[in-house]
């Protein structure tokens, strides 16, 4: 059985957090972040997608294969 190639998603922060919520700014910190225009690199999952999603306002997301 041929094994799949795991999908990995390249992030950017476009925006910054000051004014956002913490709750927002913790996410990013989770999601890698701690700096404007930074690029981090996810495997594709649900719970990234779920971080994701919480703060789309402030990133910008492309797929990867």
């Amino acid at each position: 059985m041929a094994k799949k190639s795991a999908k990995s998603l390249r992030i950017t922060q476009v925006k910054s957090a000051i004014g956002h919520k913490d709750k927002a700014k913790r996410t990013l910190k989770a999601l890698g972040f701690r700096r404007m225009n930074q690029t981090v690199s996810h495997a594709d999952s649900p719970v990234i997608r779920g971080m994701i999603n919480k703060v789309r306002f402030l990133l910008k997301v492309e797929d990867v294969s």
